[in-house]
């Protein structure tokens, strides 16, 4: 089964592509080909539906077109990818003897401010996919709304979370409203590109891990309106799905809507024979095999078993069964866009890195697991892939000391007078950092316990612009003693550090301070809140001085030959690092990440500008390019500088 189906891929693939180039050619014309190769029969274009999705389910096996069909697939991400390298993962994609690309689509990019769309450069899915097609693969498609992926809020839009009676992902009209025009509108991007239609999509996820999100009697009513407004959308000419943990199955799945598994190293086979215990006579496919892991801030840095997947993997294919590989590349979560796990105890912020230990690598290079892949695959399917593109040179930098530098302090703009404190979502903020501002009261003594209700992710207390300390939702810390005295200038440096993405915990992400802040039991008012969304990155307020506690730093560096680096963040602090305008996203010296990617794409022959924002400050920054990533070890307790006033606390107790 499987093997008939990877003979046939080629001969499909180049046909779905000359279609493209013919229907460009005469504007959409009807256009009738003869498909080459194993019997394929001919077939009409047409703008309208089939009668069947060409991928369909006949027994315990997938036909498509009439024709066994074996999915052999790996998951990436366009916005994980500059759009300059989509071909060249997708060509490493194919040559590892895969027929199919799976893709997340981000809600929270396209539709950053309500009814405002975006699929222009970065955010072209559509060309994404189109371009898959032209190397060779089709594509699973997981449109969400809801996706998960160790991004920022699931990929959901951080403006839903302004009304503080949404619920996400329920059945409640205001939620499913805003979900419905989301994929409605995505329909008219991605609808065409189905197979159905000579496009490579051949199946849509229809909402994404359900049966771990929520048990209650509005589950199948949910899942019944997401898979309705995925068919309004025109993607039911596609196979639709869904997709669980083997124990989450039942919990997950829909009548009439296909169900696979996920699961990762060492689970395979509890959870496929759960899989076959919930859907005997149906087809197997594992939505997800974890071939990796991801990393938190803080924590070690994750690597796997690489023998043990590759004997997983093989077991799945021998079998005839379908498969794809979470992540083949992982690539990077850039900007702001990392997302952050949780339970009832902890809050674990992830890396900018998405590496994932994946076959392909953070910067594209393949790894020792992708060559042993691809001699398995091509053993067990006897299909021979497409040769393996030649690798790109890294490149290195010498160091870089920028020395040009401005407070932070002194480019904050005007702020809003509120009472209580407001979340970054009150104040149609998304991500980014939040001032909060107020005066001690006075107060019995000098020492005083602030303490805040909830704090969304990480603060740095500042008293007359004096450090006093800090606050780490990682660590689970919610108060800090201060040295204070009445009249003082109280600021709270906040940071969304990425919002939770996994459980009901999203429907309580609001980023900066969701709640009130005491001091000594008493409740502070009267704030100042002032905005630091740093959208673009800051080009004006730079001189040659000396600047302490949170600073910008700006420089320049020569590139002779354009080509993909690490910046080493080693000695760095906490922040962020633009590079000609492209935010590569966060450092922190807690670990395990020391290093940001910075694509060759983004890079220019010649001058290039490096912007760096560093919350520990200091004389400089120091940075420098690497061809390889920095690790290190991992640091449970903050690291930043204790101040004059924390020095003093310590010393009384």
């Amino acid at each position: 089964m499987g093997n008939q189906g990877n003979r046939m891929h080629g001969a499909g693939i180049k046909e779905v592509s000359l279609r493209r180039r013919l229907l460009n050619a005469i504007r959409g014309a009807m256009v009738v080909m003869l498909v080459a190769g194993l019997g394929a029969a001919s077939s009409t274009i047409a703008a309208g539906a089939q009668t069947q999705p060409p991928l369909r389910i006949e027994g315990r096996q997938f036909l498509l077109r009439g024709k066994p069909f074996q999915i052999l697939s790996g998951e990436l991400e366009y916005a994980r990818i500059p759009r300059a390298d989509w071909r060249d993962r997708l060509r490493k994609v194919h040559a590892l003897g895969l027929n199919t690309i799976t893709v997340y689509v981000f809600w929270n990019l396209h539709e950053a401010t309500p009814g405002t769309y975006d699929f222009s450069g970065q955010n072209d899915v559509a060309e994404f996919l189109r371009e898959a097609q032209e190397e060779g693969l089709y594509v699973v498609l997981r449109p969400g709304p809801y996706v998960c992926a160790e991004w920022d809020l699931g990929g959901y839009p951080a403006w839903l979370l302004k009304s503080h009676e949404m619920l996400l992902r329920s059945s409640q009209p205001a939620y499913i409203e805003a979900a419905r025009r989301w994929i409605l509108r995505l329909g008219k991007e991605l609808a065409p590109l189905q197979a159905s239609r000579g496009g490579p999509i051949l199946a849509v996820q229809v909402e994404n891990e359900y049966g771990s999100f929520a048990v209650d009697e509005d589950r199948q009513r949910y899942l019944e309106q997401v898979r309705q407004m995925v068919v309004d959308a025109g993607f039911g000419e596609s196979l639709l799905y869904t997709a669980d943990g083997g124990e989450e199955l039942s919990k997950g799945s829909i009548p009439g809507v296909f169900a696979a598994v996920d699961y990762g190293t060492g689970d395979g086979e509890r959870s496929l024979a759960l899989l076959r215990a919930f859907r005997p006579e149906a087809p197997v496919y594992v939505a997800e095999y974890w071939d990796g892991w991801f990393d938190h801030w803080g924590a070690e840095h994750q690597r796997t078993d690489a023998v043990k997947q590759e004997a997983e993997i093989r077991a799945v294919i021998e079998r005839g069964d379908s498969i794809n590989l979470y992540m083949v590349h992982g690539g990077t979560s850039f900007g702001w866009m990392n997302g952050a796990n949780s339970d009832l105890h902890s809050y674990q912020p992830d890396v900018s890195s998405y590496d994932y230990d994946a076959p392909i690598d953070e910067a594209g290079r393949l790894r020792p697991k992708y060559f042993a892949l691809r001699s398995m695959i091509a053993e067990v399917t006897h299909h021979a892939p497409p040769p393996v593109p030649e690798p790109e040179p890294m490149i290195t930098l010498p160091e870089m000391r920028l020395t040009a530098s401005r407070s932070l302090w002194s480019g904050l703009g005007k702020g809003t007078q509120s009472a209580t404190p407001l979340s970054m979502e009150d104040l149609d903020q998304a991500y980014g950092y939040m001032v909060y501002r107020t005066r001690i009261p006075a107060v019995e003594g000098s020492e005083a316990l602030l303490r805040l209700d909830a704090l969304h992710s990480y603060a740095r207390v500042y008293l007359d612009g004096e450090l006093a300390g800090v606050i780490d939702r990682r660590l689970g810390q919610s108060t800090l003693m201060l040295m204070t005295r009445p009249g003082q200038r109280l600021e709270l440096l906040v940071e969304n550090s990425g919002r939770v993405n996994f459980t009901t915990q999203i429907r309580t992400e609001r980023a900066g301070i969701p709640g009130e802040v005491w001091l000594n039991g008493k409740v502070l008012r009267e704030w100042e809140i002032i905005p630091l969304p740093l959208e673009k990155r800051p080009t004006e307020g730079f001189a040659m001085q000396d600047c302490r506690g949170p600073c910008f730093y700006r420089g320049e560096f020569k590139v002779g030959t354009v080509g993909d680096t690490y910046l080493n963040t080693a000695q760095l602090g906490k922040g962020v690092v633009w590079v000609n305008g492209h935010l590569l996203g966060r450092f922190w010296d807690v670990g395990p990440m020391g290093s940001l990617f910075l694509p060759g794409a983004w890079l220019h022959a010649g001058s290039n500008e490096i912007i760096v924002l560093d919350l520990n400050g200091g004389m400089s920054a120091v940075i420098r390019g690497d061809d390889h990533p920095t690790y290190l070890a991992p640091k449970k307790e903050r690291t930043e500088p204790k101040s004059e006033h924390e020095a003093k606390l310590t010393t009384m107790k």
